[in-house]
């Protein structure tokens, strides 16, 4: 349930960045929500990774 919580962490981290490029088409903010979504998928990488594991194993 961590992984989980990390990701719900990162999203909800990222929100006023999105409202800012979205909203306020503030670019440094755009930076910041692409950098953000790559993190979030090398997460849900890692996350997918895991759970294949300990399905394995």
């Amino acid at each position: 349930m961590n992984r989980f919580s990390e990701i719900k962490d990162l999203i909800m981290s990222l929100e006023a960045d999105f409202d800012k490029f979205y909203d306020k088409k503030n670019q440094a903010a755009g930076t910041r929500v692409r950098k953000g979504m790559q993190d979030l998928k090398n997460l849900a990488q890692d996350i997918r990774k895991e759970v294949q594991d300990i399905k394995n194993s």
